[in-house]
């Protein structure tokens, strides 16, 4: 049990007694650098060059017009399907996947039952003391805001669903994205290869260099499959997992904020919240 249900312990809806307000250390979210994506990223194009660098060929693997075709091409074609505003909220949200927001499920769980136990004993004013540790989580200042506040319970349920669709639509929107491109590049490869073979085509009088043409053909191929498996199909998968997560400690506060409107009591919210998480995290706070 933490130290806010030693010094709090849920009881009827009695606000009031003259003890302190227990200390409750907020878990701040941080970003940190994704290593297994930029690891990955790096390793997966890595490989890719040392066997490159291993073959025995003096074939060039480098060539702008294939780059050009694939990259400006696979941008252009995606771009068709969307409007500016969403390639550029897009865009803000393929950096970000490169880093990792560090949250633990079962401490925000736990946090938040420790609020819940205070507003209980204590009434939902008293949530006012813990400001500064609030303002480091937007949303969870927001949704406390509210039940400091005296919204309804419905209210309060409607309105942080509203905002909890709005962000995960937007996540969904962004990974569709990047999902979108990983299909087109390699269309795009094969588009930039037709090119090239019928260049090749044209120039059949020299039957020495059909064989250079064709290596340089399929570049666009090799590039396309490239920036489409290794690249963009991993970070839109990438996408929907920090949507997931997000969404998860989102649902939690939501719940967390309604039932404290609601005057429920903090065990009835432990049963709630452990339901949102997976058995390896589920809490037991008041065993």
């Amino acid at each position: 049990m933490s130290e806010a249900a030693h010094n709090a312990m849920p009881g009827d809806a009695a606000n009031a007694d003259n003890s302190p307000l227990p200390l409750i250390k907020l878990q701040p979210s941080e970003k940190r650098p994704d290593l297994a994506s930029i690891l990955g990223l790096i390793f997966a194009t890595g490989f890719i060059a040392v066997a490159i660098l291993m073959g025995k060929s003096d074939a060039s693997f480098f060539n702008v017009p294939s780059l050009l075709i694939v990259l400006f091409g696979t941008m252009a074609a995606t771009a068709i399907s969307y409007t500016v505003e969403e390639l550029g909220q897009a865009g803000r949200l393929l950096g970000k996947s490169l880093f990792r927001t560090t949250q633990n499920h079962s401490k925000m769980a736990s946090d938040l039952i420790d609020l819940a136990v205070v507003a209980k004993k204590k009434g939902p004013l008293a949530l006012s003391a813990y400001e500064s540790e609030l303002r480091n989580e937007p949303f969870l200042h927001r949704a406390m805001q509210m039940v400091i506040d005296g919204y309804n319970p419905d209210d309060i349920d409607f309105l942080l669903s509203q905002e909890l669709e709005a962000g995960a639509e937007r996540h969904k929107r962004a990974a569709s994205i990047a999902r979108r491109s990983s299909e087109v590049a390699p269309a795009m490869g094969l588009i930039g290869t037709l090119v090239g073979l019928v260049q090749m085509l044209a120039n059949l009088e020299t039957p020495e260099t059909i064989g250079p043409a064709m290596a340089l053909a399929l570049l666009t191929t090799f590039y396309g499959a490239i920036l489409g498996t290794v690249i963009m199909a991993p970070l839109a998968v990438k996408l929907e997992k920090r949507s997931s997560d997000e969404t998860l400690i989102k649902t939690m506060i939501r719940i967390t904020a309604t039932s404290m409107a609601r005057q429920e009591n903090p065990r009835k919210l432990e049963m709630l919240l452990n339901a949102e998480l997976s058995p390896s995290e589920r809490l037991r706070y008041f065993d």
